[in-house]
């Protein structure tokens, strides 16, 4: 190919053809099977069009190179400094960056850049992590709708921090079904204090009382999600309730009667500082005594240990009795013989708790109504 030809051509051809022939070039280049001589005569060519006046140019060589990891770095690198259109198209596609470079991008582009960056596929984790970081909202939103990226549970945490208060990207973060269990119950408590502040705000009802219901509905939620995590990630969903100052005898308690014994033995392991297998054989066994030595080292008040044996006791008694199996029904039977039990007990801490269990029990009760006339109407429409 003559150098000299082509720049001649180019100085009067139209726009149009000038990107056409960009295009052309840079596909041949590529894919064509040329000699060396031809094939650095080509490059310089696509290296000249990087200074042509045209967009279309400079996007044409965009489009043709994006996808290639034999394309020329130096032009992939000035185009990815071009107009944010033509930037956005490389840094979105080409497997020629490496990560320092995205993530320097990432840092100190604008938000259209970002966004590119984040619909990658197989982006690593580092560039997620400075997207996480600093990324703007709409450039997290990407990132979380990219199934192909890799997604620390650090980042994750680090973009609910950032943006669990706006609902779009809550709603996308708790649809992901990988979501850490931490994570998940981090964004369930925003969403369930900003619901208390409306009802507040809006004067439904009295602020103390919105508290509480957005309090109940937060360890509703947090008994829920540790209910349907693996036994492996329940210490960092644990942690997180410990840190957050949320890991209450009340929401131990209320796992417990919703027959999730697991979160009340790996919250002991934890606050205790011993084997969550040592836990388990415990509760499992029956073995009041030592378990109570456990609790109290867990910092637990010894008032409700009581309630927990009560409620261990009974679950034990019922599974072994081939009790209700339905959830509904066992979690109301089991809230109804802890309080039969400890109905006599005055103390404030417990008396709180009490009060728990009551409105533990009505909300099953209604639940058990909803799921009673859920199957009548099912059955009705067979």
């Amino acid at each position: 190919m003559d150098v000299g030809d082509f720049l001649k051509w180019a100085e009067s051809a139209p726009p149009a053809y000038r990107a056409d022939a960009a295009f052309a070039l840079a596909r041949a280049f590529l894919a064509d099977p040329m000699d060396e001589e031809t094939r650095h005569a080509i490059e310089a060519v696509l290296t000249i069009l990087l200074d042509d006046s045209s967009p279309d140019v400079r996007r044409a060589l965009a489009d043709a190179l994006s996808d290639s990891e034999d394309s020329p770095r130096h032009i992939i690198l000035a185009l990815a400094a071009d107009q944010v259109e033509i930037a956005a198209t490389v840094l979105g596609r080409s497997p020629v960056f490496i990560d320092e470079e995205l993530v320097d991008v990432v840092a100190a582009a604008d938000e259209r850049l970002q966004i590119a960056i984040a619909s990658r596929p197989g982006l690593s984790g580092a560039v997620a992590a400075a997207i996480a970081e600093v990324g703007e909202l709409e450039a997290c939103r990407t990132l979380i709708r990219n199934g192909a990226a890799r997604v620390a549970r650090i980042s994750l945490r680090r973009m609910a921090e950032r943006f669990g208060d706006a609902p779009e990207m809550r709603e996308l973060m708790l649809a992901r079904r990988n979501l850490p269990a931490d994570v998940r119950q981090f964004l369930v408590r925003r969403l369930s204090e900003a619901l208390g502040e409306l009802v507040a705000v809006k004067a439904w009802v009295p602020e103390e009382r919105a508290k509480k219901i957005a309090r109940d509905a937060c360890d509703r939620a947090t008994v829920a999600i540790a209910a349907e995590t693996e036994s492996d990630d329940l210490p960092a969903l644990v942690e997180h309730l410990r840190i957050t100052g949320q890991l209450t005898t009340a929401l131990l308690l209320r796992a417990v009667c919703a027959r999730n014994v697991g979160l009340f033995e790996t919250a002991l392991a934890v606050l205790a500082r011993v084997p969550e297998s040592r836990v388990t054989g415990l509760v499992r066994a029956g073995r009041t005594s030592s378990l109570r030595a456990v609790y109290g080292k867990a910092g637990l008040p010894a008032v409700a240990f009581d309630a927990f044996a009560a409620a261990l006791d009974t679950c034990r008694r019922i599974a072994g009795e081939g009790g209700p199996r339905d959830r509904y029904r066992f979690t109301r039977h089991m809230v109804e013989s802890v309080l039969a039990r400890y109905h006599h007990i005055t103390d404030g801490e417990m008396n709180e708790l009490t009060g728990m269990l009551r409105r533990f029990a009505a909300d099953q009760a209604r639940e058990a109504a909803r799921e009673l006339a859920r199957s009548a109407s099912a059955a009705a429409a067979a």
